[in-house]
């Protein structure tokens, strides 16, 4: 496991910057309190030396007055400064999530499917986000307050011993080097197994999300079984990494706390023989054993503080990772601007990409020349590169090879946010989020007024269903619209493509995976959607894109064939092969013979 760059906590303390006010309010509220504890020292002095041997009752009570008002001044301090702190580490956590999430929707979906790149996906990224910063919030906004608490008392006290007896002093010192060196050792170890521990944490969080995610698929082919199985293989695996962790934490702590107090018997015992002999008073020493006590509870502190700043810096250190990570897809320095009105035409040219992981090309010396207006249907077998095509226009990917163009400027050339507000997608597996079905129609336009969504509802043949929920289009759809049928999501699709109004329209197998009702209404819904825009539609079910303007035929990420469906079954073995297999080959004859 490669150790976190020693740089990434000198970043995290840039992000606090903006809140050095606070900052210095704080560290002025820390050195009150602290100052007020080494006080307690001098007045404990003070009550039995003045006090208690002198048989003074008024110099004890003059003695413990002034002592409840320092101590009410350290309540007051510490009470601000535990605000401040908690306030800042708050703060730094949310800028942090806010920071890397906002990041994250610049990256490209290449980014997050590939695993090698994002480690184990937007679930792990997810835990990221979570997790991470909460262990940078308990560090910011407790351990290094405790740690500058601590560090002031330990050289305060040191210096205040120095000042009462300097030769037994040098016992207490004794402790402190002895105690560095476990620091340093245990501190990297444990600093390796935070990361460990964190990673494991957040594989759990991935594998929880995609099994319950899939639920119905889980349950479907009951492996429920073999998901707990090896759901609690992961849980284990985490359990002993973070077991390790804590038995190095465990040992850091317990060795700096056993030197230092070694180092504060030997003291006590010396001490002792020094106030017998007249060498020192009573006062004296018990002040100079508060002082070692504090130092020793400071060192024990700042050791056990150690560890929580080793792990800090692991959680640190995935979240830069984030950060860190640049898009491949961007604009360039002076965008073109699309023009205005848009006429949507399309030239592909000599268009070759090849995804990372593969080692074949998805799409080979493509050749296209799309007209305004024009509906183009894509059809071809698994794998031939149709998806591939719609991704390269919302410039998802950036081909290998070749120019895309709309309205013959190069995609390349555009603001990818400038090209992506001109086209609107499809999908076959629509994606609705958590929320109502007005807040998820708005994804089309977030301006949208409540007659604007009826209306593209009604013109995508969802409004009589949006009536029928219990608060209309103020009903909440749960996660990924589950309560909504599958023809029923991609209404609610269309209506969002129709909100959106866009100039070039990819529909990828918008009817697939719906029963016969539901693709004639969504259908009828897709033909009022498509009427003066630019459109590609990927199909398997012939029926659905015969009517098009031309049917473009891939095979292996060339195109193999175009022409109508009439033409392709005459010049098209593949094509052929198609419609028999849907048709049979009378009815393919007869369709052919109706199109023509």
């Amino acid at each position: 496991m490669p150790h976190p760059d020693p740089r990434i906590l000198l970043r995290l303390t840039r992000m606090l910057r903006p809140h050095r006010l606070r900052l210095a309010v704080a560290a002025l509220a820390l050195l009150m309190a602290a100052g007020c504890v080494l006080l307690l020292g001098q007045g404990l002095r003070l009550v039995i030396d003045q006090g208690f041997l002198a048989r003074d009752r008024g110099g004890i009570a003059q003695t413990l007055a002034l002592m409840l008002g320092v101590v009410g001044l350290l309540a007051s301090a510490s009470a601000l400064r535990y605000y401040l702190v908690t306030w800042i580490g708050e703060r730094l956590a949310a800028d942090l999530r806010r920071r890397v999430f906002d990041h994250l929707l610049e990256l490209e979906p290449g980014f997050f499917e590939d695993a090698t790149v994002s480690a184990q996906g937007p679930g792990e990224i997810a835990s990221r986000l979570t997790a991470d910063t909460s262990v940078l919030q308990t560090l910011f906004g407790s351990s290094i307050s405790l740690a500058l608490r601590n560090l002031v008392m330990l050289i305060g006290a040191t210096v205040l011993m120095l000042i009462t007896q300097p030769w037994l002093s040098g016992l207490v010192l004794l402790g402190i080097p002895l105690t560095v060196l476990p620091i340093l050792w245990f501190g990297r170890r444990v600093r390796r197994l935070s990361r460990s521990s964190q990673d494991r944490v957040a594989e759990l969080g991935r594998y929880a999300g995609e099994t319950l995610g899939g639920i119905r698929t889980v349950q479907a082919f009951t492996h429920e079984t073999e998901d707990r199985h090896d759901y609690g293989v992961r849980v284990e695996e985490a359990f002993d990494t973070a077991v390790a962790r804590t038995r190095q934490r465990a040992w850091l702590t317990g060795i700096a706390m056993l030197a230092v107090f070694l180092a504060v018997g030997v003291m006590l015992w010396q001490g002792g023989e020094a106030v017998l002999a007249g060498r020192m008073t009573a006062g004296e020493l018990s002040a100079f054993i508060f002082y070692a006590v504090l130092a020793a509870g400071a060192v024990a502190t700042l050791a056990e503080v150690a560890g929580d700043v080793q792990r800090a810096a692991g959680a640190a250190e995935r979240l830069f990772e984030l950060l860190d990570a640049q898009p491949t897809i961007t604009a360039p320095p002076h965008a073109m601007a699309l023009p205005s009105p848009l006429a949507g035409k399309l030239t592909f040219e000599s268009v070759s990409y090849t995804y990372p992981s593969r080692e074949e090309p998805a799409l080979e010396a493509f050749d296209l020349i799309v007209e305004p207006g024009e509906r183009v249907a894509l059809v071809g077998p698994s794998g031939a590169g149709k998806s591939t095509l719609l991704a390269l226009l919302l410039r998802f990917y950036d081909p290998d090879s070749g120019r895309i163009r709309l309205d013959g400027i190069e995609l390349r050339d555009l603001d990818p946010r400038d090209l992506r507000r001109a086209m609107g997608l499809v999908a076959q597996e629509p994606v609705l989020f958590t929320g109502t079905v007005a807040e998820n129609l708005r994804y089309g336009n977030p301006q949208a007024t409540v007659a604007e969504l009826r209306r593209a509802a009604a013109d995508a043949n969802a409004l009589t269903f949006i009536d029928e929920l219990p608060n209309g289009l103020d009903t909440s759809l749960g996660p990924g619209g589950v309560q909504l049928s599958g023809g029923q999501r991609q209404r609610l699709a269309i209506a969002r493509a129709l909100l959106k109004d866009p100039r070039v329209l990819l529909l990828d197998e918008a009817t697939s995976a719906l029963d016969a009702e539901s693709e004639r209404q969504v259908q009828q819904a897709l033909d009022r959607l498509m009427v003066g825009r630019t459109s590609l539609v990927i199909a398997h079910r012939l029926a659905t894109v015969m009517a098009a303007d031309r049917l473009i035929v891939l095979d292996r990420g060339r195109l193999v064939a175009s022409g109508s469906h009439a033409e392709l079954l005459e010049r098209s073995p593949l094509y052929r092969h198609f419609a028999e297999l849907q048709f049979g080959p009378q009815a393919a004859s007869r369709s052919a013979t109706t199109a023509s």
